[in-house]
């Protein structure tokens, strides 16, 4: 049997805080399967970036370990590419040049490069705005252009750290969309961290409700609603059951 493809082990993470030790995260073990999207809600302060950053190689454990694809993490690496709610682009670069970016680092051939941008502009909906600037995109297409600077690299894993938080409803809902019909096409294992509870159900296998300090598991809510979702999904009963249950598990937790 194959191991999964995120496994925390009992893990623990405290920092200093003003010479006081804070736990941001306390024993912790989940398993994340191979091509699964689960998502992270919970209060503020309850770990979830914390849990995220550790996965993406950014920061260390202090108790239990990490693993992806059965080894340990590390540090950062190419196969886990991170999504910020801050679009973190280069201003000084063209949407093509900062989707590039990654691909130059690992020296990936000008040819077999601009092939893999053109891709994976295409599949963002922004090849029409390949040469242009970020300071002239609206905040969805500056996301969608940190989105296919992620997959421009081809990670298993994604991890997304309320990504779609900063943006209007509409653009958010379609940007929900096109995640879920990029995940059809290839399957990667996908973390999603948010606060909005309709967002953590409407793309998620497994939702994970995180309680606070320090932060650990509160519940676990499988969504056994079938792929591909729709609006007619987000008005139907089964939903709203669903969505019911998160809230009230990330909401009145005792």
């Amino acid at each position: 049997m194959s191991p999964p493809k995120i496994a925390f082990e009992q893990v623990s993470c405290s920092f200093l805080l003003k010479d006081e030790e804070v736990r941001a995260v306390g024993n912790v073990s989940l398993d994340i399967a191979d091509g699964e999207i689960v998502t992270l809600v919970g209060p503020s302060g309850c770990g979830k970036s914390t849990l995220m950053n550790m996965v993406a190689g950014l920061q260390e454990p202090t108790g239990g370990r990490v693993l992806v694809d059965g080894a340990p993490v590390d540090g950062p690496g190419p196969k886990r590419g991170v999504i910020f709610q801050q679009y973190a682009l280069f201003p000084w670069r063209t949407v093509a040049e900062n989707v590039a970016f990654g691909l130059e680092i690992a020296g990936v051939p000008a040819v077999e490069r601009s092939a893999t941008v053109a891709r994976c502009l295409d599949l963002v909906g922004l090849s029409a705005f390949a040469g242009a600037l970020p300071k002239n995109l609206s905040g969805g297409m500056k996301q969608r252009c940190a989105i296919a600077r992620a997959y421009a690299v081809n990670p298993a894993v994604l991890l997304m750290d309320e990504p779609f938080g900063a943006l209007d409803a509409l653009t958010r809902i379609t940007l929900q969309d096109q995640l879920l019909d990029t995940w059809k096409r290839d399957r990667r294992t996908i973390l999603f961290i948010t606060h909005d509870v309709d967002e953590a159900v409407y793309l998620a296998h497994r939702v994970i409700v995180m309680a606070a300090r320090p932060g650990r598991i509160h519940a676990e809510i499988p969504v056994d609603l079938p792929y591909p979702r729709d609006e007619a999904m987000r008005l139907s009963p089964e939903f709203r059951d669903l969505r019911n249950r998160v809230w009230n598990a990330v909401f009145h937790q005792h």
